[in-house]
Order: structure tokens, then C-alpha cells, then sequence
């Protein structure tokens, strides 16, 4: 179909005893679904997760932005690199308002620096863009100035997004959409009770320095997310999107939000990963497991990736097409598309979307 192509990424992964997302009263996070009670990771936490191995080892950092309160010494840093002379903090504050961002005076702060009102979300090309036009001009456009923060988005902000409720034309819709992870089973939150010892305590001493509880369960989690690749090309570019859409793979496979990591090691990797691309619609596949799976043979991953495949012939055979490409690392889901590894198949993902992209511009 013309101007749509969809990259739609499957996983399963377990994770041994952990508190991966934790809710405001510190209990890992789950939800009802199917009727019984599932672990559950927000897509708020892995998609950090995901910018966080972004900006440590998978993308340059002058291709990412920063989602803060501070954009003025983010401007202000940049307009130091070209002029060093320049009162910087004054003219950022002044293009970023003429561009619709809206200050506070910081409050906590012991030097009452201004802040935004809200998170921002700008990328280190927005940042310099800002910067020259209140070098080189001296004034500060409100057009001119709008446009900077419209264009040159970086890989992130195409990716996931940018709202701002003061100014909506500085809005970016976001080309990914990110599920809320959930076990393919039930789940039954348990507590762990541990002691710690004071270590300089008297010999004579008896009991704890501290006692506590931290709560946890184990899962095999469903986790699902979309690109859509025309979206983020218009944003980026089909060079840049072929790129991304791999290193977006690789960091949805690899990544792990670090809620009690230090506690529990819970790092680990899928047992499944399925990805395919569409040009009909993105397809969610969780419910494959609306009915929970049982454990047999003592355990869910293998029986999850069945119930998977079982479910995915059943939606392409009834609903939606086949997808026009798959890749997939795993078992049993070698039925549904060729087995290979992470390395090759994120290879693939790169070559596919270059070739699909392509086509969608000579439609």
C-alpha cells in the first residue's frame, strides 16, 4: 500500500525474581488481563531504557536530545562556542521564549536560574540552530526561531516523540509506539525479608542493623513495539531511518530497565524475537496469551512461544496478511519466518527497511 510500511518488533523474555518497574507504593507493577493478575513493565520505563543504551553505546551523541528543564544552558553552551563574549544565558532565554517555551524561576535552586516549566524535549541540531540565530541576528524571530525547534529533530525525538502543552506547533509526533510489556501468565507478587548487619556493631550485640521487605515476582513477559518507517523517514531521512530501525531493534532487545538491579541481577535476554514488516497495519499479537499459559515441563518460555505461533497463523490465516518480511531468533517460530541470529538479523532489518523505503518513494 502506498506511503505505509510498519516495522513491528515480538519478543518473549523471562526474567528470574526482580522488581524491574516498581508503582508509587514501591510493588512491581502488574495488571489484569485475560481475568488474572500479570507482572507488567510500563512503556515510560523501557523506552528510557532504550534512550539510555542509545546515548552509551549505540548512537552518536550529536544525533540525540535531551528531555530537561534546563534548554537554556543547553542554548547557552552552544552560543559560547561561537561567541565566548556573548551574555549566553540572556540570549537563550530570549530565543527559546520567542519559540513559545515557557520559564519559571527555580526556586530550589540557590541561584534562582530560570528553568522550564515543564520537561523539553531538543536535540543538540535544535540547540546550535538556536544559538546562530541569536549570534548572528541579534534579534529574536519568533518564526525563524519556531523553526529551528521544528526542524533537525533528533533520532530520539523522531522516535518517541515531543509534547508541549504551552506551544502545540512545536509538537512532534512520535513514528514509535512502545506496548506495555506483560507476563503470558499469571503472576502472584511474593516479598523478600532480609536483614542488614551494622558491621561495626559491639561483639556483645544482638539482632539486625535493619529489617525489610522488598517485593518481587518472576515472568516470561510479551513485549511488543511498532515503527512506523514512512513517518520517521520524512523525519530523518531513508539513509538515516534504515540505521535506526536496526539500532531501535537492538535496543529493544538488549535493554533492561534498572529498577532494583543491584538487588536481584535480573539482566537478561529473550528466548524469542520475531520481527516483521507490514504495509497493512501494526499488529499486536498479546493476545496470544489472553488466555494465561500453564507451565509445562516446568516452565512458560517454550510453551509462550508456541501459544505465540499458534496465535500469529491464526490472525494471518483469518485478519491480517502475512507480514511481506519477517526475521525471527528463536524456536518454534521458525514456523512463521528464517531463524538466525541477533547480529544477522539486525543486519537484515537495515537492508529490508533501506529496500522498502525506496519503493514507497517511487509509488
Amino acid at each position: 500500500m502506498k506511503n505505509r510500511c510498519y516495522l513491528d518488533v515480538h519478543v518473549l523474555q523471562t526474567v528470574p525474581p526482580s522488581c524491574v518497574n516498581r508503582d508509587d507504593t514501591g510493588s512491581p507493577k502488574t495488571a489484569i488481563y485475560g481475568g488474572t493478575t500479570r507482572a507488567r513493565v510500563s512503556s515510560q520505563a523501557w523506552k528510557h531504557a532504550m534512550r539510555e543504551m542509545f546515548r552509551e553505546e549505540l548512537i552518536e551523541p550529536d544525533m540525540l536530545g535531551a528531555r530537561t528543564k534546563n534548554v537554556i544552558s543547553m542554548v547557552a553552551e552552544e552560543i559560547l562556542k561561537l561567541n565566548p563574549d556573548a551574555k549566553a544565558a540572556e540570549l537563550a532565554e530570549k530565543v527559546l521564549t520567542s519559540a513559545g517555551v515557557k520559564f519559571k524561576d527555580d526556586k530550589k535552586g540557590e541561584t534562582k536560574d530560570k528553568k522550564a516549566e515543564a520537561l523539553f524535549f531538543m536535540s543538540a541540531a535544535q540547540a546550535k540552530a538556536l544559538a546562530e540565530i541569536a549570534v548572528s541576528e541579534g534579534t529574536a524571530d519568533k518564526d525563524a526561531c519556531k523553526k529551528a525547534l521544528r526542524n533537525n529533530p533528533s533520532v530520539d525525538i523522531a522516535l518517541f516523540g515531543r509534547m508541549v502543552a504551552s506551544e502545540a506547533t512545536l509538537n512532534c509526533d512520535a513514528s514509535a509506539q512502545v506496548a506495555h510489556s506483560i507476563s503470558t501468565h499469571t503472576v502472584q507478587n511474593e516479598y523478600d525479608y532480609f536483614t542488614a548487619v551494622d558491621d561495626l556493631a559491639p561483639e556483645d550485640s544482638t539482632g539486625a542493623g535493619h529489617l525489610g521487605t522488598v517485593e518481587f515476582n518472576s515472568s516470561t513477559l510479551y513485549r511488543y513495539a511498532t515503527v512506523n518507517l514512512v513517518e520517521l523517514s520524512n523525519a530523518l531521512g531513508k539513509q538515516v531511518t534504515a540505521e535506526t530501525a536496526a539500532k531501535f531493534v537492538e535496543a529493544f532487545v538488549r535493554s533492561m530497565p534498572t529498577g532494583k538491579q543491584n538487588t536481584f541481577a535480573n539482566r537478561t535476554l529473550p528466548s524469542m524475537v520475531y520481527v516483521t514488516i507490514r504495509r497493512d497495519q501494526p499488529v499486536n499479537l498479546c493476545g496470544a496469551f489472553e488466555k494465561p499459559v500453564s507451565a509445562k515441563n516446568g516452565g512458560y518460555s517454550e510453551e509462550s512461544e508456541k501459544e505465540f505461533v499458534k496465535y500469529a497463523k491464526k490472525v494471518y490465516g483469518k485478519y491480517a496478511s502475512a507480514p511481506d518480511r519477517a526475521f525471527a531468533v528463536g524456536e518454534a517460530v521458525g514456523e512463521l519466518a528464517e531463524c538466525m541470529s541477533l547480529d544477522r538479523l539486525l543486519e537484515s532489518v537495515a537492508e529490508c527497511v533501506k529496500e522498502y523505503l525506496g519503493e514507497s518513494e517511487g509509488m
